[in-house]
């Protein structure tokens, strides 16, 4: 056998070829930089895709490779999964719209997924941005339906179809949820002209072989209110669920707290959010009805985004295998004027008070207020109104100011009294009350008109958080009555005071002190203590003080349209008083005409002389009692 030999050509031949292998096979390999570019390059081409991919629908998954229906869709959803193979079956909104209301409604769950406010410089936030009441998902509306054969639908989850249409000037959109090309649940919705108000009704059509109509569906319905207003605990005072039912009589949850509640025969639901609400009405009571009202401000010292999460459940009775509900839907202020031209009880949305208080403003104050507001400033308009209010109940503060300057002359009588008898108090109210009727006085006199006057002062507590009008209107260094009116942000903040500095509730405490000063003094030195009792004369004296302070510190995150109002009825009292006492009441007459009546004689009323009778026998029994002893 021929030995081999080293063939030097061949190695290097093979040394040549290995290292040009080498060489490329480095050349080719990244730098750190041009791995790192890559992987960007990887990640946006990745996120483009997950931008303009369309949102998977259960319909991709539902079409098997005949283009049948799977039987595992069919096995889920029944007739309806149907839907869930149309053009439809993707996650869009058509719009609805006037010149007052924006509405997106989703073809998923056929619901209003979105609701603006248009328009109105009141309507806005302080921001300047239009209100939306739905916005973000923190809407729902959802119908379970139950078919035949056991499976629980909820519409929430599927697609509906949508087909926009109008009739005349309104726009009309129908969202069918198929089960075929003829039988379908239907929510369709009418938007108007100039309207806050829309049209809605649920019916089904040929669904009486799928559905289980043995039973009600569960209408459920909920909304998570956003914070719209500058002081969340302000506006969440006033942020409430309201329901109307059994023939006209109303209810509401509103607590710091979470509250449920149930009612029967109901025609209308509110989510309202202080000036904004949207509602639920229909022609068709709902049998029972189910409602849940979530207070979601854990800390009202920090910014939060909601205040009250609403839920309501209706369920809706199937009739002749269908339902047909005919219904509306309010998304709009919650404003007096506009809530009483529906004539459907909606004005019981605004707190008006019960009783004299809501008499006095709808028949007083909003009338006076909107005639005033409709040519005036709403500042000035204020002013105006409170100035009428005032001089409509001089003549009442001007019997009151007679009582105690009456009460004033008989001082020192009724001084001699007290020290006369001081060791016997039943003699000493008997002396007292004899001097009361020789001279004509009634020492009730004097709180009978403020009695009158406490409605009023109590109607207007309930008006001005309610007026709508003031919402987003300036007036000197107050940017929006409706709200608090800050002339000092503090670093920290005051329990039950806040974090800043009002200045008309400020104005209005100084004012409050000198009327009380004024008023309640007087009759605190006038008032004779009875036996038994406590001492009026020193709790009136403690109240001068309270009173101004509660108005500074309850006041300071109230609206300053009712600190304004307060502040200059105060200031006007005052001066109604200044003027009677300076220039109306004459104590030197009023002591000669107190004298003239004494030397007249008196003819009991039957009260006087039962009462009088009475204090005699006690008298008489007390008498019994000590010769006993």
């Amino acid at each position: 056998m021929e030995e081999k030999k080293f063939d030097i050509k061949s190695f290097i031949g093979f040394t040549l070829i290995f290292g040009i292998l080498m060489w490329m096979m480095y050349s080719n390999q990244q730098t750190e930089a041009e791995k790192k570019a890559q992987q960007q390059k990887e990640q946006a081409e990745k996120e483009a895709k997950s931008v303009t991919k369309v949102t998977p629908t259960v319909a991709k998954t539902t079409i098997d490779s005949t283009g049948k229906i799977s039987p595992e869709a069919v096995a889920k959803l029944g007739a309806f999964a149907y839907s869930e193979t149309l053009p439809s079956a993707k996650e869009t909104t058509t719009v609805l719209a006037n010149n007052l209301l924006s509405l997106k409604v989703s073809n998923k769950g056929g619901y209003i997924s979105e609701a603006t406010i248009l328009n109105e410089e009141q309507f806005k936030k302080g921001s300047g941005k239009a209100i939306q009441i739905i916005k973000d998902n923190n809407a729902n509306f959802n119908l379970t339906l139950t078919t035949k054969d056991g499976k629980v639908i909820n519409t929430k989850d599927l697609y509906f179809e949508p087909k926009l249409t109008k009739e005349g000037r309104n726009q009309v959109l129908t969202m069918q949820l198929k089960t075929g090309e003829n039988q379908f649940l239907e929510y369709r919705y009418v938007i108007k002209e100039n309207n806050h108000m829309l049209d809605f009704s649920i019916r089904t059509q040929g669904l009486e072989n799928v559905l289980n109509t043995s039973k009600p569906s569960d209408l459920e319905w909920g909304l998570k209110a956003y914070r719209n207003e500058k002081s969340v605990t302000y506006e969440n005072r006033y942020t409430e669920l309201i329901y109307e039912f059994d023939g006209g009589k109303d209810d509401y949850l509103n607590a710091a707290s979470d509250k449920e509640d149930t009612a029967e025969e109901v025609t209308y639901v509110a989510f309202k959010q202080h000036f904004f609400t949207s509602v639920l009405l229909t022609d068709t009571p709902f049998k029972t009805a189910s409602f849940k009202s979530d207070n979601l401000v854990d800390d009202d010292k920090k910014d939060t985004i909601f205040t009250k999460n609403f839920t309501a459940k209706m369920p809706l009775e199937f009739k002749n295998g269908a339902l047909n509900y005919n219904m509306n839907m309010y998304y709009g202020p919650t404003d007096y004027d506009t809530l009483t031209k529906y004539d459907r009880n909606l004005d019981e949305l605004i707190s008006l008070g019960w009783g004299i208080f809501g008499w006095i403003n709808k028949f007083v104050f909003i009338p006076l207020f909107g005639l005033l507001s409709g040519f005036l400033p709403y500042g000035i308009a204020i002013i105006i109104f409170t100035i009428l209010i005032k001089v409509a109940m001089s003549p009442i503060t001007y019997k009151s100011f007679l009582s105690q300057a009456k009460m004033k002359v008989l001082k020192p009588e009724i001084a001699e009294i007290g020290e006369k008898f001081k060791n016997n108090p039943m003699k000493k109210q008997q002396e007292t009350m004899a001097l009361y009727s020789k001279a004509g006085v009634n020492p009730m006199a004097g709180c009978i008109p403020a009695l009158i006057q406490l409605p009023f002062m109590y109607a207007s507590f309930q008006f001005f958080p309610s007026a709508f009008d003031l919402r987003q209107k300036s007036f000197l260094w107050a940017d929006d009555l409706s709200s608090y009116d800050s002339i000092l942000k503090l670093p920290f903040n005051i329990p039950l005071y806040g974090d800043h500095v009002s200045l008309f509730p400020i104005l209005a405490a100084i004012a409050i002190f000198f009327y009380m000063k004024m008023t309640t003094g007087d009759q605190a030195m006038q008032a004779p203590q009875q036996e038994g009792m406590p001492d009026m004369g020193k709790i009136m004296k403690i109240m001068i003080y309270i009173s101004p302070i509660m108005m500074l510190i309850f006041f300071n995150n109230y609206g300053s349209g009712l600190s304004l109002y307060n502040f200059i009825s105060n200031l006007i009292t005052i001066g109604i008083m200044l003027v009677i006492k300076n220039y109306v009441v004459n104590e030197e007459k009023i002591h000669a005409q107190i004298q003239e009546n004494k030397s007249k004689p008196k003819t009991e009323s039957k009260f006087q002389k039962k009462m009088r009778e009475i204090m005699e026998q006690q008298e008489a029994q007390k008498a019994l009692n000590q010769k006993r002893k």
